[in-house]
């Protein structure tokens, strides 16, 4: 009955806004303007600034202490316009009124000040939640339309494409042609494995003329490991993953936290329903339904997903810190990242106030918090090394008490042969004494050494070799004290059999702890006020009852989080399934169909494409939850596999591509571009897993991949590092005051506390490390030693490989003609200098290969 109500009001809004659409209304123009601005004084806080309540229009045209407002019909006759216009109001640092919204209000009262319909006689303090703001697109509930016809039905290959080109075709438009094949696998592999594609699955695929070639390609990427580790990264940004915990200068690395990147990593290969996804990282810990320990390996995995309430920067294990600040930022990141990355929603903007542009609460930030007070609870706060779980069972303990046994018996052997030795050697040094010292010195030696007189004190300070000792044994017999290294050598041996106590950096509820949330007075936790119960957002509730209990009876936990997970996986939340599905199109097609993932609210942007955003959404819930599901929906569409060159019609009729009417150009992120050196060069190592490849100090201040091996505070010598060096960007330690300086100039994201949506930059400092950046430099000798091995010495062969390896095709005649003749040109000049290190055409090829390598046909995908 509530939901029919509620669609009866919302549509008689819509009849009246068609309606009067040129005359502004209070609560479709005017009130956002004024909550905006003015709210925060004027009425949701407890007291109203000069008794003055903007929320409704007849409170305005009631007034307060200086009288009314507003004089409908009269702008210049109105207080509160004169008040805006002067500048005085809003106060500075509290809001801004726009010119054209100054302008708005004008025409508004001068219209009679109208309303869309009757205002309620009474309104509690606080923000009032409108049929306008309920009405806002991304709380709509998710219904799949029905797919458009268009005019050409032969370009739609999955029902994307008819939604796509319905648009198109109403602008008089279409796809642009389909794609090269070399274009279309190289997309496909950056976009799927973040790698380029080698040039014998470049051959292959161009040779296969079967309709099912490009599905194939498809499904072979989307199985390779490669694309766990590609799409891995994009969640971890959203997550805000890093190794290290920030916040002080000293930057405490997370030991244990690359369990949770490595779990997103299997989880995405997996294809891990997305419901069961949320659902993990939210509550896997309640999931388990008793203490962690004797952990299955699936209970571990579950465990381990609550990484995800666990990257948030937290410093409370430092000094230093006020600890009630500290812990209470440490549940607020938390919150942000879970309100973004999940809801699409600046739930963080409501923590000191009432939001304001969304209908959002400051009450509604609280109930969320409640939702994850029981484990995170300021007032009895775990720090990051009291939430580590161990992974260690009873047989190991069992096992390592076993070899804790051997070890000492070994250890018992030694202490025996020890004390052997030592009196040996002691007899021997005694006898070399005279007759009438030996008795006395015998006697001061078996004293306890606190208890000796001065005279047996003096006796063995003039007869040193007397004080024989485990440490001094070596200088008497030598023989009898490589026999005792050897027994020590065995028990460390034996020790090192012992099973290795893991950890897992998770969010664990206790048992029984269920503690009151109050909201904070301005975000101050030292001024709690009311007691606030968990819940979701009162804008998307369809009745009065929240589907989070307080307490779950059935399980040790309160059940919170794992009640919010279910509600929101649900398949009827109007958020989340929009949200993901939003960020996999953006991530394929360089913009989502909401140009801003992290926000749906209304400073974000509206959908280009909302019939398509929603029929996308259902299909997830459809499909069982099924990311890769939604990846072939995507990759087998015409709409990705047409080129990225645009008519001049096109340009000019869509300048920005919004109606994708051809691919979008896209350069390479920062890891991808590290990776694709690497793989290039011949040098990558595919081992997946494991903890970071440490980051240092190089002897400039920048930071490189190696192991730290400070003297004095300065870099000793260089320690191997084996061939770790050259794995995967998104196994290399993310320490977040240690930015490795070959992505960061790429705009690698600082994790603060994470990032909805990376930026792409154009600036020097990425010219200047493509040419003269170590790692590129490497790199492209490395490259240029890989072409000449598989190529041979013959220049025209080296610079088709080449081509072939960075570009996907062939090069053109006069490419090949360029190129041949600058390495030429390049190895008779550098023939003429002496001290070369490396022979004349090797060095030529290098600066083909790094010229290659920094080009744009490269560093972007088309």
């Amino acid at each position: 009955m509530r939901d029919s109500l509620l669609a009866v009001a919302l549509t008689a809004v819509a009849v009246v806004v068609r309606a009067d659409e040129a005359k502004p209304v209070f609560e479709r123009d005017v009130r956002p303007v004024l909550r905006a601005a003015c709210f925060h004084c004027h009425g949701e806080d407890e007291e109203l600034a000069g008794g003055l309540d903007l929320r409704l229009r007849r409170l305005m045209v009631t007034g307060g202490e200086s009288g009314s407002a507003i004089d409908p019909g009269d702008p210049d006759s109105s207080y509160l316009l004169d008040r805006i216009r002067s500048g005085e109001m809003p106060p500075e640092g509290a809001g801004h009124v726009s010119e054209e919204d100054v302008a708005t209000i004008e025409r508004w009262i001068a219209a009679g000040a109208p309303t869309l319909r009757p205002e309620p006689e009474k309104i509690g303090r606080g923000l009032l939640i409108t049929a306008e703001d309920r009405s806002w697109w991304s709380f709509q509930p998710v219904e799949r339309p029905a797919v458009p016809r268009v005019q050409r039905p032969e370009l739609v290959a999955t029902p994307i494409d008819a939604f796509l080109l319905a648009k198109l075709e109403a602008e008089g438009l279409s796809f642009s042609s389909p794609a090269e094949r070399r274009t279309l696998i190289r997309r496909l592999s950056f976009s799927l494995r973040g790698l380029p594609p080698s040039p014998e699955e470049v051959a292959a695929f161009e040779a296969d003329t079967s309709p099912a070639a490009w599905e194939r390609l498809v499904d072979r990427f989307l199985a390779s490991p490669a694309y766990g580790e590609r799409w891995g990264r994009h969640w971890l940004d959203v997550a805000g993953y890093a190794d290290s915990e920030g916040v002080v200068e000293a930057d405490v690395q997370r030991k244990w936290a690359w369990k949770y990147r490595d779990w997103v990593v299997n989880a995405l290969n997996d294809d891990m329903p997305y419901d069961q996804f949320v659902r993990e990282q939210l509550a896997g810990d309640e999931l388990l339904g008793r203490p962690p320990s004797e952990l299955t390996e699936d209970e571990v995995a579950r465990l381990t997903a609550t990484g995800f309430l666990r990257t948030a920067p937290d410093g409370t294990a430092s000094g230093g810190l006020d600890p009630g600040v500290a812990r209470n930022q440490v549940v607020a990141d938390t919150i942000e990242i879970v309100g973004s990355s999940l809801l699409g929603m600046t739930v963080q903007c409501a923590q000191c106030h009432e939001h304001r542009y969304d209908p959002i609460p400051q009450a509604d930030y609280y109930a969320l918090r409640a939702v994850f007070e029981p484990a995170l609870d300021w007032k009895a706060w775990k720090t990051p090394p009291q939430r580590l779980v161990s992974l260690e069972t009873e047989a190991d303990r069992s096992r390592a008490a076993e070899i804790e046994a051997e070890a000492k018996q070994i250890e018992a052997k030694r202490s025996e042969q020890q004390a052997k030795a030592i009196e040996a050697v002691f007899q021997r040094e005694l006898a070399k004494l005279p007759d009438d010292e030996r008795e006395a010195a015998s006697t001061a030696r078996k004293t306890e050494a606190k208890k000796r007189t001065d005279e047996q004190k003096a006796l063995l300070r003039k007869y040193p070799s007397l004080n024989v000792s485990a440490g001094s044994l070596y200088l008497y017999d030598k023989k009898a004290a490589d026999a005792l290294k050897k027994l020590a050598d065995q028990a460390a041996a034996v020790r090192r059999r012992k099973p290795r106590t893991q950890f897992v950096r998770a969010l664990v509820e206790p048992a029984g702890h269920a503690p009151s949330t109050f909201l904070f007075h301005r975000g101050d936790h030292e001024q709690p006020k009311e007691k606030v119960q968990p819940a979701g957002l009162t804008v998307l509730r369809t009745s009065d009852s929240s589907p989070i209990p307080a307490d779950d009876p059935s399980l040790d936990s309160t059940g919170r989080r794992l009640a919010f997970a279910n509600h929101l996986v649900s398949g009827r939340h109007p958020l989340v399934a929009r949200v993901v599905v939003n960020r996999l199109w953006r991530h394929h097609f360089g913009r989502g169909l909401v140009a801003t993932p992290g926000d749906f609210g209304r400073l974000g942007e509206r959908p280009t494409h909302p019939e398509l955003l929603d029929w996308f959404a259902d299909e997830l819930v459809r499909s069982g939850w099924s990311l890769k599901h939604l990846h072939r929906r995507i990759l087998l569409s015409s709409a990705y596999q047409q080129s990225s060159t645009r008519t001049v019609e096109q340009r000019t009729a869509d300048p920005e591509n919004t109606l994708l009417g051809g691919f979008r150009m896209q350069r390479l992120e920062a890891e991808v571009l590290r990776d694709s050196l690497l793989a290039l060069s011949g040098r990558i190592n595919r081992k997946p897993f494991g903890p970071p490849i440490p980051v240092m100090a190089d002897r400039v201040g920048q930071w490189v991949i190696g192991k730290e091996n400070l003297n004095a505070g300065r870099p000793g010598a260089v320690i191997p590092m084996k061939g770790e060096e050259f794995r995967r960007s998104i196994y290399v330690e993310a320490r977040r005051s240690r930015p490795l300086a070959v992505l960061e100039v790429f705009d690698l994201p600082r994790m603060e506390p994470h990032c909805n949506a990376r930026s792409s930059s154009t600036v020097a400092p990425q010219s200047l490390l493509l040419v003269n950046g170590p790692f590129v430099v490497e790199a492209s000798a490395a490259l240029a030693k890989r072409v000449t091995a598989e190529a041979g010495d013959a220049d025209a062969d080296r610079v088709r490989l080449a081509w072939r390896l960075v570009y996907s095709r062939d090069p053109r005649d006069e490419e090949l003609a360029v190129a041949t003749a600058f390495l030429a040109e390049q190895t008779a000049d550098l023939a003429t200098r002496a001290g070369e290190k490396d022979a004349p055409a090797t060095q030529a090829l290098a600066s083909l290969c790094q010229v290659l390598l920094g080009s744009n046909e490269f560093l972007y995908v088309d």
